[in-house]
């Protein structure tokens, strides 16, 4: 059993879905980053960056792992699944899961943030991380032509970019112009794992009658 301590954010969604694509039993112990419960001594203990997500392995002698990119790679290394076994091709998918940390993640964060969240309206910002956000998603279209996955097999790599690049439209970015991108996500979107995942939790963002609230709450963290 893996104890999973996450929230509806792509960062969250990226552990259930491996989770679920691996067919691993885990309780979901579901944190409200409104209410800061992220910054409890309790589970500080356990990820000193008070951040979701973070798994306790019951099966390792109560291993735990934060991080969403080391929670990812630990579980592949777990069970021999999601990351090729080919040297090459595993270095591949490493390669593009770094993408999806240190690019596709912290630009469509920003473009979050400036987009939706913060109250003042300042055009520069959102042209800035929006533009990034584009050039990122030309990087992983031209790269996706003619392929199924990143990699010549499903990776960790795509399940780390896919939990973002499928919400492009919080971030208020159009995917048109990128019709690779468009088919790996719904390719993705297809199958049952991942459609699980994203549900663990469900996101307020993705429910029009809770979209406001989401936001709301969103800013209160920002000015905390």
């Amino acid at each position: 059993m893996i104890d999973l301590y996450t929230a509806a954010t792509p960062n969250g969604h990226k552990v259930s879905i491996a989770l679920e694509e691996l067919d691993l039993p885990y309780q979901m112990h579901h944190l409200s980053l409104s209410d800061n419960e992220q910054k409890e001594p309790w589970y500080v203990k356990l990820n000193p960056n008070g951040r979701i997500p973070t798994i306790v392995d019951r099966a390792n002698d109560d291993f735990v792992v934060f991080e969403s990119g080391a929670i990812l790679i630990y579980l592949a290394e777990k069970t021999g699944q999601l990351l090729p076994k080919d040297p090459k091709e595993r270095s591949r998918a490493l390669q593009w899961l770094m993408f999806q940390m240190g690019g596709i993640g912290p630009m469509m964060g920003q473009a979050n943030v400036w987009y939706r969240y913060w109250e003042e309206t300042y055009q520069p910002a959102i042209d800035r991380y929006q533009n990034e956000v584009k050039r990122l998603f030309g990087v992983m279209n031209g790269h996706l032509e003619g392929r199924e996955y990143l990699t010549n097999e499903l990776s960790i790599a795509d399940i780390a970019n896919w939990a973002w690049v499928r919400i492009h439209n919080w971030s208020g970015v159009d995917i048109e112009p990128f019709p690779h991108l468009q088919a790996w996500i719904e390719r993705l979107n297809e199958r049952p794992a991942f459609q699980k995942g994203i549900n663990m939790p469900a996101a307020d963002y993705e429910q029009d009658n809770k979209a406001k609230n989401f936001v709301k709450g969103a800013r209160n963290m920002l000015t905390k």
